[in-house]
């Protein structure tokens, strides 16, 4: 297992990291304490969370609980040494915590509290923003994105309070690091530009949607983390199955996500549109050609960007987790990478 340092921090992620969201709802306490176990034995050290986890569906009743299963399992350990744990505070991106109010201060050190708590931690490695108060385009919202309402006031503000008080957590020694999620370019430069002028904490990540179905960012915030030394964390590298083929030819196997989610989360979050399932297709015909397995290829393929920090996949068996471990040594060759690339100009933005 290959290993990358955060950013200016000494903090140290393996390529792959294992996603929790689905513990507490389609997966049980014990598939995910059967998972963490696995991920360790492979060489993973890292596993990510949120306050508002578990998804598929996102319940009001069942928030919090994925965070209180990784709970239970460091508890039964009695320690979380070898773990890089990470966690968010929710934000604007979720009416089910707190009806979506915005990221301040004041909440911020109380859902840290509350975080620690259910996870039986000292102290959380990365803790995340998972959405921006001033709302995001990310989740299919960039076709009809407008930033014209937006006020560069009220982020100047909001960046400075949540820089300030996130120096004096890690300093306290609750937290070891920030990160940003479903962020854009011009916000993760506010952040820089506050913590350089203000001599507060850098953040060191980004985690974003990243996968060969969505590719948004291959420009500028790839040129933003490579001059700035921030790395992406990729979510969705599957794009929720599709790519792994499961969808192909109208099939909506039981038990899915697709099956699951039909109503509170129709066509896998606005990712399936008339280019989709062609896109796959390429995909899967390229797969075969090289005779690869399309996951693998899927996951390998998001390891392989110059910019990747960590690949956060997840599965919501134990079979799946099994057969996503199997492929991750897999290194892609410069001959599939060109036809990667070829497939992308040919359908670009499928979802």
């Amino acid at each position: 297992m290959k290993y990358n340092t955060l950013g200016n921090s000494n903090l140290k992620v393996s390529e792959y990291c294992l996603g929790s969201m689905t513990w507490g709802e389609a997966s049980s306490e014990s598939v995910g304490h059967w998972q963490l176990d696995a991920a360790i034995e492979h060489g993973i050290n890292f596993v990510d969370t949120a306050e508002m986890y578990p998804t598929n569906p996102m319940r009001r009743e069942t928030a919090g609980q994925t965070e209180q299963i990784i709970g239970n399992w460091i508890k039964k350990r009695k320690h979380h040494d070898d773990l890089f744990l990470a966690t968010k505070i929710t934000g604007e991106g979720s009416a089910t915590i707190r009806d979506g109010s915005p990221i301040t201060k004041t909440q911020m050190i109380k859902s840290l509290d509350e975080s620690l708590k259910k996870l039986n931690a000292e102290y959380i490695d990365l803790y995340q923003l998972h959405w921006p108060n001033r709302g995001s385009y990310h989740f299919r919202k960039y076709w009809q994105f407008d930033a014209s309402a937006q006020l560069t006031k009220a982020m100047d503000d909001h960046v400075q309070e949540i820089l300030s008080i996130s120096t004096d957590l890690i300093t306290k020694g609750k937290i070891r690091a920030l990160g940003l999620s479903n962020e854009s370019a011009w916000g993760t430069m506010k952040f820089l530009q506050h913590a350089k002028q203000n001599n507060k904490t850098k953040i060191v990540s980004i985690q974003n949607e990243y996968s060969l179905l969505c590719r948004l960012f291959d420009t500028d915030l790839a040129e933003v983390c490579h001059h700035e030394n921030i790395q992406l964390l990729s979510f969705s590298p599957l794009a929720a199955g599709l790519l792994t083929g499961k969808y192909q030819n109208n099939k909506i196997p039981k038990g899915s996500r697709l099956e699951i989610t039909a109503d509170s989360s129709p066509n896998l979050s606005g990712r399936i549109g008339s280019n989709t399932f062609n896109a796959v297709e390429k995909y899967l015909n390229l797969a075969q050609k090289f005779n690869i397995d399309p996951t693998h290829m899927a996951l390998a393929f998001c390891a392989s960007r110059p910019f990747m920090g960590s690949v956060i996949f997840g599965a919501t068996t134990n079979k799946q987790l099994s057969h996503i471990l199997k492929g991750l040594d897999i290194k892609l060759s410069s001959e599939i990478l060109t036809e990667i690339d070829q497939v992308n100009r040919l359908k670009p933005m499928p979802i």
